[in-house]
């Protein structure tokens, strides 16, 4: 059981979030674009610490462990492939975004293909926030506090997202962002604090390459292997699928660009973010894979569900007053993911439903709006948690949910603004089929997961149903041909170069980026 020293300073910590959270999201007029944009007025190094912040959360912290101790660096993949589509999200998505004006990304469909997929984009995109965002982060951060404290995990889940409801429902996007470039830094702290210890306890790397060596597990190493659940091939074929939808398609995250202050800092925000995906890899990951050579060695006392490594590592490797900070730390990672996703859900709900029906609605009815759908978001979400507590893996699971819905928005977004003649009716029934076919197949799987057909990784079948997507979208342009509108005409790019004619560092960025990232797949092969 943590200490009460740990206590205070974890009380402390959520106190000055809140007050931080209030009095960012109230100092401003509330009007919709301060609320749910922030005014327009993000600079670089805010949107890449958000967006740092917004994708790693209480989920990533336990889950990551869990997965190092598992597999070893294997799921390091997912944070290191983040990186090439952030540099996408800069290149060819943010300023495209930011171009056409929009405040969310149904809008984008709308104007670039019609109102059904608008609509589609919008009910897919607040049902993944629900689910992925919010309740799967409640879930992570239940199990830990129910660990830690002894408290019902359903009670202290409550607790917690009431506290976090308190300032983004009254505050807004401004409000998201300032807390969570704090929490960011809270975050790693607390993960380089328990990297540390569990280096120390084993003695340093070498010393834990003695005994991978020794149990016949020098695999776990490496990133990327011929065979096992996610083969080398299902990541470089399916986590651009799934990547795509989460960073340059998924409101939760982009939201973050579209209230950047201008192209510039919308370009450099996501870049800064891909340097920071690093670090995942060493200080979530790593520490897992730790502490199976320190339970091997007999140097940490644990049995049982591997969802709890994390915990024992905070109860039986660091000292007190430390401890204080990791529990904060993995608090901060909870607040700052449920915090963006309800922000984006009211924005959702408020501009893409409420306004649709009304569209005489004030600012301040918008605003209302909003906070009352983000209250009845999270809600839902807590409701979700018994349900998504039966997969064995936590990471696998978010994912695993991620590769049946991301391939047609993918898709749609893809063609949509690389090519013209994607028309608006193969868009509709692209969404519309993809979808219905991811939760078919998805629903086979849980149903009859003996069947070949199950064990298909989902990475790859992310890859299967996007190529059908494709094929889907393809096909059905050229029965139903684009009809364009003076809108739609801007909001393609006439050739991929298009978007590079701009000045600005982002390209020397992104170049040194990619190379960062080479390397370091080079050396973890």
């Amino acid at each position: 059981m943590i200490q009460t020293t740990d206590i205070i300073i974890v009380i402390l910590y959520i106190t000055g979030i809140v007050v931080i959270g209030l009095w960012a999201g109230i100092k401003k007029e509330s009007g919709t674009k301060d609320y749910f944009l922030a005014g327009k007025s993000l600079r670089w190094p805010m949107i890449g610490l958000a967006l740092f912040a917004t994708n790693i959360s209480c989920l990533h912290l336990v889950s990551l462990a869990q997965s190092g101790f598992d597999d070893g660096l294997l799921s390091g993949n997912f944070e290191w492939m983040a990186a090439f589509t952030l540099i996408l999200l800069a290149l060819f998505f943010a300023p495209f975004y930011i171009r056409s004006g929009i405040s969310t990304l149904p809008d984008f469909l709308e104007k670039r293909y019609n109102r059904a997929c608008r609509d589609w984009l919008t009910l897919i995109s607040i049902v993944s926030a629900i689910t992925i965002h919010i309740a799967f982060s409640l879930l992570t951060g239940g199990i830990v506090l129910e660990t830690l404290f002894g408290i019902n995990m359903y009670t202290s889940v409550s607790v917690i997202a009431g506290i976090t409801a308190v300032y983004t429902i009254i505050g807004g996007l401004r409000a998201v962002v300032i807390t969570e470039s704090i929490q960011t830094v809270v975050l790693v702290a607390g993960a380089v604090i328990i990297t540390t210890a569990c280096f120390h306890k084993m003695g340093g790397w070498h010393a834990m390459t003695n005994v991978l060596q020794e149990q016949g597990q020098l695999h776990k190493l490496s990133m990327l292997r011929s065979e096992g659940k996610l083969p080398w091939y299902a990541v470089f074929l399916g986590y651009p699928v799934i990547g795509i939808w989460y960073w340059c398609a998924d409101q939760t995250i982009v939201q973050r660009i579209l209230g950047a202050k201008d192209e510039n800092h919308a370009r450099l925000g996501p870049l800064f973010c891909g340097f920071i995906k690093i670090l995942p890899v060493f200080i979530f990951i790593l520490p897992g894979l730790f502490a199976s050579t320190l339970v091997q060695k007999g140097l940490l006392q644990f049995t049982g569900d591997s969802k709890g490594i994390y915990t024992v590592m905070i109860t039986q490797l660091v000292p007190t007053g430390l401890a204080g900070i990791i529990v904060a730390a993995l608090l901060s990672g909870l607040m700052s993911q449920v915090s963006g996703a309800l922000n984006s859900i009211s924005t959702l709900v408020s501009f893409d439903l409420y306004k649709r029906f009304k569209p005489s609605a004030s600012d301040q009815q918008l605003v209302r709006m909003g906070r009352i759908s983000a209250g009845i978001a999270l809600l839902l979400s807590i409701l979700l948690l018994p349900l998504l507590n039966s997969y064995n893996s936590i990471f696998n699971g978010v994912n695993d949910i991620i590769s049946h819905i991301a391939p047609p928005i993918t898709c749609v977004f893809l063609l949509g603004i690389f090519w013209s003649k994607a028309s608006a009716k193969a868009a509709q029934l692209t969404l519309l089929t993809g979808s219905v076919l991811g939760a078919l197949v998805y629903a086979i799987n849980k149903l009859y997961p003996a069947t070949a057909f199950a064990q298909i990784p989902f990475m790859m079948m992310a890859f299967y149903l996007f190529i059908i997507c494709c094929i889907i979208q393809v096909s059905f342009s050229f029965i139903y041909p684009m009809q364009h509108t003076v809108v739609s005409t801007t909001l393609y790019w006439r050739s991929p170069v298009e978007p590079l004619k701009s000045k600005g560092s982002y390209k020397v960025l992104s170049i040194l980026l990619l190379l960062v990232m080479a390397t370091l797949y080079f050396i973890f092969k």
